[in-house]
């Protein structure tokens, strides 16, 4: 019985250091990806243009496969 506690506290244990390691690595990546690639704060006029266009193409898209599948499945 007592070699099955053990078993069992060694077992937890690794599990436990792993996910220790596995959140530690998960935060200095991302700390790495946010000092060495940030995200641009200043778009340049036209590439604002470009995403407004974007982006009302893609509401319109959007709301046509919404207004199919409401008109089919009704």
């Amino acid at each position: 019985m007592s070699s099955g506690i053990e078993i069992m506290v060694a077992g937890m244990g690794i599990v436990f250091l792993f996910l220790a390691m596995l959140v530690v690595s998960i935060n200095i990546m991302s700390s790495l990806v946010h000092r060495y690639f940030p995200d641009p704060t200043l778009l340049s006029p036209v590439a604002r243009d470009i995403k407004s266009t974007s982006d009302q193409s893609l509401i319109a898209a959007i709301t046509v496969a919404v207004h199919q599948y409401r008109s089919k499945y009704k």
